[in-house]
């Protein structure tokens, strides 16, 4: 079938909640992919931040078939070993003490919110204006934009409080004697790739400590190397008391995750939550191989060289049209004068993916493995389209 009927079938049959790109993507090989016309494109999208090691990665790619001849699926009634395994290798990565796997991050930071309400007996969230934590009744909540809010205002639960990002005055004011929990990403994404003053996250943990509030960070977006460190909140030297993960964490099979501190993990007891799927031995596979793929080629440090190369070639632009260029590893946000969409259109036509956020930003989120050249071609292109 060619790309008309192929979308053709989507305009027929499937709800509509998307607005894609006029493509359809049949296979990949680094960081670059390939539609089913033949064309060839530069990622610098990586499926959300999601294809941490880019495409057809051979490790990952042998994980996930070694683990599919094996069990696919148990359930979580039975244990698993790369589940056990991950668990081990990643709670000894970091300064927590306990971890539960999910499908997806807007469930992990679902049952973040549910173990610091039962942890500490209160109510209320705080959450920050252009945030995103998922799009789930109680995630949508906790999520910062207002349009995403209006068509289910009647339906949206209470206590949920959301406060300026990057103002800890606002969320001084903001806290009661019901506040729970304080979640916040460590470097907004949807929002714009905002990233904080230095002190934000300092102070924040600062008061939930004295205030006996559960810190929790969003790292759905920018774990696992994306920003630099292995997860961003390191970048600001905090320690949360749960951080929530997924995206990357899989390098593109479903998965999410909550890291908790063995304080506030020991509220939840069994019956407390649960999952069908989460921690299953295909995902875990896969996350095994992405997390040892990372330290064992040294990834991280392509992430900030690289990234580092690419935030000072998009700064020599020097275009009216650019307010701003900002980010952290391979995170990186180019802030426009005026509406970005018809950039992304743009970029597409000469063989690059991007996406826009917040109106006026380009995000570029590429494979952690991507290169100085990668960068130079796409900075060209991006340059003659400006």
């Amino acid at each position: 079938m060619n790309t008309k009927e192929l979308i053709e079938i989507e305009d027929n049959y499937f709800i509509n909640t998307f607005t894609r790109q006029p493509l359809v993507l049949d296979h990949g090989e680094g960081v670059k992919v390939t539609d089913i016309d033949g064309n060839e494109y530069i990622d610098m999208f990586a499926g959300i931040a999601v294809n941490a090691l880019g495409h057809n990665h051979p490790k990952l790619v042998k994980a996930i078939q070694d683990q599919a001849e094996k069990l696919i699926h148990i359930s979580s009634i039975y244990y698993n070993e790369p589940a056990l395994i991950y668990a081990k290798k990643l709670v000894e990565l970091t300064s927590f003490d306990r971890i539960f796997y999910a499908n997806s991050g807007a469930e992990a930071n679902e049952g973040a919110i549910k173990l610091a309400v039962k942890y500490t007996g209160k109510s209320e969230v705080i959450s920050t204006v252009e945030s995103f934590h998922g799009r789930t009744v109680m995630t949508l909540a906790a999520t910062g934009h207002e349009h995403y809010h209006e068509p289910f205002k009647s339906i949206l639960p209470k206590g949920f409080i959301n406060v300026p990002y990057n103002d800890i005055e606002a969320i001084k004011e903001a806290i009661t004697e019901n506040t729970a929990a304080i979640i916040v990403e460590p470097i907004q994404g949807e929002g714009g790739v905002n990233v904080p003053d230095i002190g934000y996250l300092k102070e924040i943990e600062k008061i939930c400590h004295e205030k006996d509030i559960v810190f929790i960070v969003d790292e759905v977006q920018t774990g696992f190397g994306r920003c630099g460190t292995l997860f961003a909140h390191e970048l600001f030297d905090v320690k949360p008391d749960i951080m929530t993960m997924a995206k990357g964490i899989g390098g593109g099979v479903p998965m999410g995750g909550i890291l908790a501190t063995e304080k506030v993990a020991s509220a939840f007891v069994p019956g407390d939550h649960g999952t069908t799927f989460g921690g299953g031995p295909l995902v875990c596979a896969a996350a095994n191989a992405v997390l040892d793929t990372i330290e064992e080629d040294n990834l991280l440090d392509n992430v900030n060289e690289v990234g580092n190369y690419f935030i000072e070639e998009l700064k020599k632009l020097d275009k009216e049209i650019i307010s701003d260029v900002r980010g952290k590893g391979l995170m990186v946000g180019l802030e426009l004068t005026k509406p970005g969409a018809e950039y992304v259109d743009k970029l597409r036509e000469k063989g690059f993916l991007i996406n826009c956020t917040a109106d006026k930003v380009l995000r570029f989120v590429p494979p952690l493995i991507i290169t100085k050249e990668d960068i130079d071609e796409f900075v060209k292109a991006l340059d003659e389209i400006l």
